[in-house]
């Protein structure tokens, strides 16, 4: 019951930081942190991947609301949900019954920074390019996709080192 109430507070908390903070923060007018997807990478590793894709897209609606990105949002977020379990499996080999929840001391430094990279990447590839719609302006894309992983990849670590060892 604890770790229900504990996901709903971190859902609502991380969609207000985002709609509310980082949303009305662009860094050089280029650069804009995605740290709501940090519920999704912080769920207990046997949540239900059907639950975690439903989870996803409506936590991707919501932010596409408030940010008038039809979908894109959603969209990406659902693809982060759907690659969370194999990135796991492939990183990591977790004992039967065992159901930790993704972080520095449950991991280890090494398989959540990899973890951490892999699906940020993943997430913000998607967001990107849907975003655009376009090959176009590959490069000017990249370079977004780039910078905006690294301080999102750089705020979620910033975020993880802080909190105690329990969760």
């Amino acid at each position: 019951m604890i770790i229900l109430v504990q996901n709903i507070a971190r859902f609502i908390i991380l969609i207000l930081v985002q709609v509310f903070v980082l949303n009305n923060i662009r860094f050089s007018g280029f650069i804009n942190p995605y740290i709501y997807i940090l519920f999704i990478l912080l769920l207990p590793v046997r949540f239900p991947r059907w639950l975690s894709l439903i989870v996803g897209f409506i936590m991707g609606l919501i932010i596409d609301s408030f940010t008038n990105t039809p979908g894109v949002h959603a969209f990406a977020t659902v693809l982060l949900a759907y690659f969370r379990n194999p990135v796991i499996k492939a990183f990591l080999s977790i004992e039967e019954g065992a159901n930790p929840v993704p972080g520095f001391y449950t991991f280890g430094v090494s398989a959540f920074v990899k973890y951490v990279v892999s699906l940020v990447i993943v997430h913000h590839t998607a967001f990107y390019f849907l975003e655009i719609f376009s090959f176009e302006n590959a490069g000017l894309t990249f370079v977004r996709l780039l910078m905006n992983s690294v301080v999102t990849i750089l705020i979620i670590f910033g975020i993880q080192s802080v909190k105690s060892g329990k969760s």
